[in-house]
Parts: structure tokens; C-alpha cells; sequence
């Protein structure tokens, strides 16, 4: 999944022959999984139709501030509901005309109305011939731009529409769709960072066919995962049998069955991670002895001696060297003081306790309730929201106490 999926792109197209690549521009967006809106200068559609860019966005395509509705009615295009939709803003091509407007602000159609009315980060990909690429005047509108914030896309050498050769070339799409990730990907918060996250239960055979388990689903965990890999985190989630899905190139998933194999997977990727949250639901204890064979019921009554698995958050806790180490306590009797103990006696910078006295908090539900409470106890109370806005929640606390 790409680091723009779910994101709002409001694509800027204008008069230039390099439109005609704009449709292939929008189709790696919504393939990406963003959403994506057209806003076209009138002089653009000689070069690629707006019901070509609406067909592929699935959106009306904007060209001008007033539009033919049902009924042969003027319906109004809001510049600054347009500018204020979108997560992030693309102009391409941008021509020398258009950058220089947007330089000086000369606001004499849509687009530019628009433009100057957003309020996300704002992206131009220059497209015009050589000459034109190089005057003075075209180098001062990009220079300007890039003071005001706006990203500058360079322009590739190759054939161009007059015959030459040379820089002024608009950016192949492929490679422009790249270059936003790349950018927006370097200026989150959890960029080079590595994140360990365990989740779901765990299984501990008794025989070929039973264990013992609990009801974990692992959706808290994977939402975890989900949301440090939106913040620009390469994302090791060890995850215990689970329905839970993943679609995310940030994060790799290694499945286990076992405490002892969450262990083992736990301990090899620790060395290498900045965070490490342990939300998976690990067995306590497991059969001392596993049947190789399934056992057959022959008696009233069966005894199954346990004994311990190998406590994961304990035994990282004890190697924390760099590490922001937060444990899970799921309590159902004096939770607070539990968790307490758990956070200190773990050696842990931060515990998210949830109880399952709230309803709506726990295993199988869609919805979560905690309390998180930090290496000085203090404590912080959340409101029962989805496990995505506490993923959210969980992920703003770390934020704010490796940033301090």
C-alpha cells in the first residue's frame, strides 16, 4: 500500500502538450489509493478532455468557476472548498505561464483561485520547451516558488514537441507519483524509525488438534501497525494467528503460532528497533507436555500439568538499551495498580491499560477504552473510540515523549 493511500490529491492541469500524460498521472493515483480531483484551465482541455480526467478520477472535473448543472443551471465551483479538500496539491504540467501566476499571483481562472486558497502542501512539475525552460524569467518563478513551501518536480531531458532536445520535459508520471512518496514520506515523524509490534494470541498445543488460547482477534495490534507505518516507520509486526489483514510495503509481517515463537521472533528484530509496543494477548502458561497424537476421550476427568512461557515484555525490558518499551495490561480487577506494577516492574516508558469492565473495550470489538500511564505514572484517560483513533491516540503519546 502506498503512503498515499486514503490521501485527498487535487491535480492542477494546464495548457501544455504534456497533458495528454495526465491521465495516466490520475490512474496511478487511484491506483495508489488516493482520491483524487481535476481542476483544468480552459485552455488545457484542447489537450486531454475533462470527461476523460472525471471518467478516471470518478469525480467532476472543475474548468471554471461557474458549470452547466441538471436543468441547464449554473452551479458555483467553491476555490476555497476545492483548496481546502485536499491533503496535497499537484500541478502538471505546470507551464511557464501558470508558474509565473503563480509566482506573482496573477489570479485570473479557477485553478489559480485555487491555488491560492490551499492551504496543503503544494507540488509543480514544469513542462515547456527548452528555451523557454532556461529563460530567466522561468528560473525566477521556480525559485520564488520554492520559497513559498511549493516542491519543485525538475523537468527530465529528452525529445520535446518543437524538435529539440533537451531540459523541459515534464516528469513520466511513474516517476512523479514516486517522487511524492519519497517526499512525503522523509517528512513524517517516524521516517528511518523501526517499530516492533506483537499482536493476537497466541496457541499452546496440547495436542495435534487443541490448545490452549484466548480470544484475542490481534486488531488492536494491526491498527498499531498500520498507524506507524502512515507515520513513515519501517513496521515488524509478529503477529499470532489472526484474521487480521495487512497491506501496507512499510510493514513486514512474520506469523507465529506460539509464546516461545513470538519470543524467539521478538528477541532476533529488538537489537535493530527504536519502539517496541507488545499488544499481542500471550499465553502465561502452556502444557508441559504436548501429546503427539490426538487425545482420545477415555475418562471422566483429564489433568493437564502447565507450567510458565517465557515472559516477552519482561525479557526486553531487561535488554532495553535505545528502546521506547510500552507493554499492554488487560486488567479485570484493580487495574490501575496493576498496571503500576507492570510498568515498573518491567522496566517499561509507557503501559496502555485497557479493562474489561468497559464496555466496548477488549477482545473481538471494534472499539477500545484506555488509560495510558508513563515512566512517572502519569496518567492519561481516553474516551471508548475506534482501536484506529486509539492506535492514534497511543502513537501521539510516544510521539510526544520521544520528541520532548
Amino acid at each position: 500500500m502506498s503512503i498515499l493511500s486514503g490521501k485527498k490529491i487535487l491535480l492542477g492541469v494546464t495548457a501544455g502538450i504534456a497533458a495528454y500524460k495526465t491521465a495516466h498521472l490520475v490512474r496511478l493515483f487511484i491506483k495508489s489509493g488516493a482520491e483524487v480531483k481535476v481542476v483544468m484551465t480552459p485552455a488545457s482541455i484542447d489537450f486531454v478532455t475533462p470527461l476523460t480526467l472525471s471518467t478516471l478520477s470518478n469525480n467532476p472535473v472543475a474548468t471554471s468557476f461557474y458549470e452547466k448543472g441538471e436543468e441547464d443551471t449554473d452551479e458555483w465551483n467553491s476555490h476555497v472548498d476545492l483548496g481546502l479538500w485536499a491533503d496535497y496539491m499537484l500541478v502538471a504540467p505546470a507551464t511557464a505561464n501558470t508558474l509565473a501566476k503563480m509566482a506573482s499571483g496573477v489570479c485570473d481562472n479557477l485553478l489559480m483561485a485555487v491555488y491560492l486558497s490551499a492551504k496543503c502542501k503544494v507540488y509543480f512539475a514544469p513542462a515547456m520547451d527548452l528555451d523557454m525552460y532556461k529563460h530567466p524569467t522561468t528560473k525566477q518563478s521556480i525559485e520564488v516558488l520554492q520559497t513559498f513551501g511549493n516542491v519543485f518536480i525538475p523537468p527530465s531531458s529528452g525529445f520535446l514537441a518543437s524538435g529539440l532536445i533537451g531540459e523541459g520535459r515534464m516528469e513520466e508520471p511513474e516517476n512523479i507519483v514516486s517522487f511524492m512518496e519519497n517526499d512525503i514520506l522523509k517528512n513524517l515523524p517516524l521516517h528511518n524509525k523501526k517499530v516492533l509490534i506483537t499482536a493476537g494470541p497466541t496457541y499452546e498445543a496440547i495436542d495435534p488438534v487443541r490448545f490452549i488460547g484466548n480470544h484475542s482477534s490481534g486488531k488492536m495490534g494491526f491498527e498499531l501497525a498500520k498507524r506507524a507505518a502512515n507515520l513513515g516507520a519501517k513496521v515488524y509486526l509478529v503477529s499470532g494467528p489472526s484474521h487480521q489483514k495487512v497491506s501496507n510495503n512499510l510493514i513486514e509481517r512474520i506469523d507465529v503460532v506460539s509464546a516461545e515463537e513470538m519470543y524467539n521472533a521478538s528477541q532476533s528484530i529488538y537489537n535493530k528497533v527504536d519502539i517496541a509496543i507488545l499488544s499481542a494477548a500471550v499465553s502465561d502458561y502452556k502444557p508441559k507436555e504436548v501429546a503427539v497424537q490426538k487425545i482420545k476421550k477415555s475418562t471422566d476427568s483429564m489433568n493437564i500439568e502447565l507450567v510458565k512461557t517465557q515472559d516477552i515484555l519482561a525479557s526486553l525490558g531487561k535488554a532495553k538499551n535505545k528502546q521506547f518499551l510500552v507493554g499492554f495490561a488487560l486488567e479485570t480487577n484493580n487495574e490501575l495498580e496493576n498496571a503500576k506494577s507492570k510498568l515498573n516492574k518491567k522496566n517499561l516508558d509507557m503501559i496502555v491499560l485497557n479493562s474489561l469492565q468497559d464496555k466496548g473495550a477488549g477482545f473481538k470489538s471494534e472499539t477500545n477504552k484506555v488509560t495510558i500511564i508513563d515512566k512517572s505514572e502519569k496518567i492519561s484517560e481516553f474516551s471508548l473510540k475506534s482501536k484506529a483513533e486509539v492506535a492514534q491516540d497511543i502513537f501521539n503519546e510516544i510521539l510526544n515523549k520521544i520528541y520532548a
